[in-house]
């Protein structure tokens, strides 16, 4: 099981882009589907974004055509891009395993706190 860190995030304006990085210290990541969720300012957590191990990609209706999800193998590293960035988006983003979020074992994450 993979030890995720997700880094990337901090404050931007609507409209404006991030990039996300999550990397597996176990160097696992690679072999898994990785999903991108957040959690909410209403507790909530979606599933934002998904990549499995052959490169499928699932979106989010709302982040369609705004966000990408992407995976260097060679950098042991998933990355999603977030384009024209809306409020709502303003969230803690966390990368996952489908069986780790089925566990709830999570990360620290790494907060898209807006723009105030």
């Amino acid at each position: 099981q993979g030890q995720f860190v997700e880094s990337g995030g901090g404050l931007v304006q609507p409209g404006g882009s991030l990039r996300l990085s999550c990397t597996d210290s176990r160097s696992t990541l690679t072999l898994y589907s990785i999903g991108w969720y957040r959690r909410t300012p209403g507790n909530q957590r979606e599933l934002v974004a998904r990549i499995t191990s052959s490169n499928s990609t699932y979106y989010r209706d709302d982040v369609k055509g705004r966000f990408t999800v992407s995976r260097d193998n060679a950098k042991n590293t998933v990355y999603l891009e977030m384009a024209n960035l809306k409020p709502e988006d303003t969230a803690v983003y966390y990368c996952n395993t489908d069986q780790g979020s089925n566990s709830n074992s999570w990360g620290q994450g790494t907060q898209v706190p807006g723009y105030s």
